[in-house]
């Protein structure tokens, strides 16, 4: 399970967590909805503990995040994966060499036999031909370097998935296959997701409950249906575009 309690986060005097309390419970799929630049992904970086609170506390399976000492987060985040928004491949890597980078357990690591077989085994959880894997990030559209991220993301068998933006950049169709891919790997590896997003129809199709970071704390979390009859001004002009075409489907 992930806690938040009373998270506050400044830059500066830019306030960008003000109090957020938030929670995921076990395999559960969280989308954490808002505009761009309202701390979204600086939220799900207090998790892995790239980022301290200021004040407040974040806890992984009851344990505080922040007071973890170098050893303890580093087995903590064995239990993470973190998919980033452009994937955030090495250039002078392989495909497969930035999938193996993933492996946590230093002894599967080094099993150069074992990194094939669960390089391999990825590029076919995120649907990709075993023959990526000989190709350069340079070679790859940007949906591939998406799914490559989150196969390395995958590769050390983590409980926690975390998704930074995963359809962004990308055309409707490529879009509709990463929901459908986040989708599948929610069923085949039963993780618990936190999937950071401004795509709310796409959002609905992959979550459990959708949550709405907005002015430094969570407005609204529900579920696609709480959404669509939300009567709070700012959760409707968020989602007004979005809430048109999902009514009139159902319509």
């Amino acid at each position: 399970m992930i806690e938040l309690k009373g998270v506050h986060k400044c830059f500066g005097r830019h306030v960008v967590l003000d109090g957020v309390d938030f929670s995921v419970d076990k395999g559960e799929t969280v989308a954490l909805l808002g505009p761009s630049g309202t701390g979204k992904s600086v939220l799900i970086k207090h998790i892995n503990g790239l980022l301290k609170p200021d004040r407040g506390d974040v806890l992984v399976d009851g344990a505080s995040v922040p007071s973890l000492g170098r050893r303890q987060l580093a087995a903590l985040r064995t239990k993470i994966g973190y998919a980033f928004q452009t994937g955030a491949l090495f250039d002078s890597m392989s495909v497969a060499e930035n999938i193996r980078l993933g492996i946590s357990d230093e002894a599967c690591f080094r099993d150069r036999a074992y990194c094939r077989t669960r390089v391999a085994e990825c590029l076919e959880l995120v649907n990709l031909p075993a023959d990526v894997g000989r190709l350069m990030p340079a070679q790859l559209s940007g949906g591939m370097r998406k799914r490559v991220g989150i196969a390395r993301a995958i590769a050390g068998h983590p409980e926690y998935l975390l998704y930074d933006e995963p359809t962004s950049g990308l055309d409707p169709i490529n879009a509709d296959a990463m929901d459908a891919l986040i989708a599948q790997l929610q069923q085949e590896l039963h993780v618990t997701s936190i999937v950071v997003s401004h795509d709310v129809r796409g959002s609905f199709k992959v979550a459990d409950r959708v949550a709405l970071l907005h002015a430094g704390r969570i407005r609204k979390v529900g579920t696609a249906e709480d959404f669509v009859a939300a009567k709070d001004e700012v959760v409707r002009e968020f989602l007004e575009r979005d809430i048109q075409v999902l009514e009139a489907e159902e319509a």
